[in-house]
């Protein structure tokens, strides 16, 4: 299978499981969002979710899911470097750089386009 399909179908397979949440579980989306950040940090937690990201790269990497995945791997990779305390320095050294790029970029468009609120 191609790479651009694999991607396309686990990452679309993400989204739906997300759709039906909101559709048929009748859950929030930010209920839906908590689940699928659980959800990727749970396969990382028993080894799954980087086979994953082998398989489907983009697909796998890009949905919300694998921001659990990068805080459970990041607190795994720390903990078996420092200890205890690498759990808690883990958590923030893996996924700090797409939050602060998150940050950043939504403070130039904020300088840009007028926000509403």
């Amino acid at each position: 299978m191609g790479t651009y399909w694999a991607a396309f179908l686990v990452g679309g397979l993400i989204c739906v499981i997300g759709q039906l949440m909101i559709d048929v579980i009748k859950m929030t989306p930010a209920h839906v969002m908590s689940t699928l950040v659980v959800a990727g940090a749970i396969l990382d937690g028993f080894g799954l979710y980087e086979p994953l990201i082998q398989f489907a790269g983009a697909g796998a990497t890009v949905p919300i899911t694998s921001f659990g995945n990068a805080l459970v791997h990041g607190a795994m990779a720390e903990a078996e470097r420092n200890g205890l305390i690498g759990i808690v320095t883990g958590i923030f050294e893996v996924p700090s750089a797409g939050i602060s790029s998150a940050i950043i970029f939504g403070f130039f468009m904020s300088l840009i386009f007028k926000p509403k609120g």
